[in-house]
């Protein structure tokens, strides 16, 4: 038994997230059908991440245990040809057979996107946030520091998440400007439901004044996501790179 390291991206505009649903069009579901082409018959994957309905990735990893010798450089191709052109598969190599797509994980880089034009891009429509109201890219950065550390995260969290263990080390945290796009760059050992885009949207009201300069450790400690500021929408989001 073979245990493979399937490297893949995808646009995740036209999906309803990573992880199978009954009722719409996942990623998972998309990309198991292609694997059964492939492998022939059931098997198993696990992903890296459960990324949210619109949420992008440059780089997200699944691990599956298959009996097939199909040499690993031949499994790109072969995958590429059953999957649409919004998911493509980079890379594939084998690994340890106690290895885990997600519970292996040592770290998880995500970027946001935010388109910082006057006049809305019809390009950057299902890829970027569009936000008109001017962005001082470098303040932010400075308070973005402040999520660097480990806390109890449950005040950027959805109410719903179900998770009994809040706590995330945050490594590092950035936000800079090219041009009319400005980046919030972030990586953490895990991430809660929804809590990059809680973040971001909390640095947003940082940036209009609704959330005092300097006040941002004082939210996070307070574990009260009222104080927190607004859930940034998921088409600017990408997890960018996972570490193992």
């Amino acid at each position: 038994m073979r245990n493979l390291l399937i490297e893949i991206s995808y646009d995740g505009s036209g999906y309803h997230g990573w992880q199978i649903q009954k009722n719409a069009v996942t990623v998972q579901q998309v990309f198991q059908k292609a694997v059964e082409k492939v492998f022939g018959g059931q098997t198993d994957i696990k992903g890296c991440s459960r990324t949210d309905s619109g949420v992008h990735a440059y780089s997200y990893f699944v691990s599956l245990k298959t009996e097939q010798n199909i040499p690993a450089e031949r499994i790109p191709a072969a995958l590429n040809t059953y999957l649409p052109k919004d998911i493509a598969v980079l890379s594939c190599k084998e690994v340890d057979y106690d290895f885990h797509a997600r519970y292996s994980v040592k770290s998880k880089e995500y970027i946001y996107k935010l388109y910082n034009g006057k006049i809305r891009n019809p390009f950057y429509n299902k890829y970027a946030y569009h936000y008109r109201f001017p962005v001082n890219a470098e303040y932010l950065n400075n308070e973005a520091k402040a999520f660097i550390g480990t806390y109890d995260f449950s005040g950027f969290c959805s109410a719903h998440s179900g998770v009994e263990d809040t706590v995330r080390t945050v490594y590092n945290f950035e936000v800079f400007r090219k041009g009319d796009m400005v980046y919030f760059k972030v990586e953490a050992d895990g991430f809660l439901y929804n809590m990059v885009r809680i973040m971001v949207g909390t640095l947003l009201f940082v940036n209009e004044g609704k959330i005092k300069q300097g006040t941002l450790k004082g939210i996070i400690e307070s574990k009260n996501r009222k104080l927190a500021g607004k859930t940034a929408p998921a088409e600017g989001l990408y997890l960018n790179k996972v570490n193992y």
